[in-house]
């Protein structure tokens, strides 16, 4: 009865926990979108240089309220969104195509090529992290915990290029862009596809195989060193034996938020790598919404940046009472 009554009082503190961290997060949310909103509504507008087409423009800005003060643009933005689904319209990217249509068809190329990228990451980046820690101290480890250094120091776009010098000029290995869906059989999923995404996702895993086999290193070497490992080594576990069944489940307890917010955050993609090899995504819809003046387009893309970096770490912090249960969100 005892018991029970406790797991009903973690579970209720734990709902508590989780409630109002969701409300902070869309409080947070709130703000920034405000603050977006405000911003860009304040840089000018300029329209296109065919007159027809500016009068269109032109005619369905006033339709919407562009012209109207800031505090009522907001309030008829957010009716939109809340009654009919509406983040504005692109002027420029896409001629009068809802900025949620917009945004969606390109949100499929971002998550293939980060999703690969995360797959190839994630084995290699926790297998090196295992492997240094075990061989602590020695010539492994020195040879390896240099490399991560070298890797995460360097930015991704380097590895972008050094990927298309290497593979595309001197090689002839890979292609230099992404291909086109027309060029890769009018599919994202086709092999000719994942063959031209091979160099975006060679020059986005660099880092992150990095970053893993680091923080796995040093997660799994304090474990090795802890009390409860010389009592397993003393119950006659060999050295392997004990690492497999204590310290690497406890070392898993801080990585695997880590792989679950990488995972949600695969969604927003790579700004930059999606520029330099032409992905059609949402990162590079950013920069060309930017560069356009596509206001509506900057908000939408701003909104779901805002979203998806907010929900990793909301997730983040939640999963790790789940997966340790020994963690107890929410209690003093």
């Amino acid at each position: 009865m005892g018991k029970a009554k406790k797991t009903g009082g973690r579970r209720s503190g734990m709902g508590k926990y989780v409630v109002k961290r969701i409300v902070l997060m869309f409080f947070t949310f709130f703000i920034i979108s405000t603050i977006c909103f405000m911003l860009v509504r304040l840089l000018p507008r300029e329209l296109p240089t065919d007159k027809v087409q500016a009068a269109a423009i032109q005619e369905r800005w006033e339709a919407l309220g562009y012209n109207k003060p800031l505090l009522v643009q907001y309030g008829i933005y957010l009716k939109n969104i809340f009654t009919k689904w509406d983040f504005g319209t692109s002027w420029y990217i896409q001629f009068r195509q809802p900025a949620w249509d917009v945004l969606t068809s390109r949100l499929l190329p971002t998550v293939l090529v980060n999703l690969y990228s995360l797959l190839l990451s994630i084995p290699l980046g926790i297998g090196l992290g295992i492997f240094a820690a075990i061989k602590k101290n020695k010539w492994q480890d020195s040879l390896i915990s240099t490399l991560v250094m070298v890797f995460i120091s360097v930015p991704s776009y380097v590895y972008a290029f050094l990927v298309q010098y290497l593979f595309y000029f001197k090689l002839g290995w890979l292609p230099l862009m992404v291909y086109s869906i027309n060029d890769a059989g009018g599919s994202w999923l086709t092999g000719k596809m994942f063959h031209s995404m091979i160099a975006p996702i060679l020059a986005l895993s660099f880092g992150e195989i990095a970053g893993l086999c680091r923080f796995t290193r040093a997660e799994l070497t304090e474990t090795l060193t802890s009390d409860y490992m010389l009592l397993a080594r003393t119950k006659g576990l060999t050295r392997g034996q004990a690492t497999v069944r204590h310290a690497l489940k406890n070392a898993m307890v801080p990585i695997l938020p880590m792989i679950i917010s990488s995972f949600i955050g695969i969604m927003g993609g790579s700004m930059i790598i999606e520029q330099i090899f032409s992905i059609p995504g949402v990162g590079q819809l950013y920069i060309k919404s930017i560069t356009l003046f596509d206001y509506d387009v900057f908000m939408m893309d701003s909104i779901f940046y805002t979203f998806i970096g907010l929900l990793a770490n909301i997730v983040v912090d939640i999963s790790y009472g789940f997966i340790d249960p020994r963690i107890r969100m929410g209690e003093k």
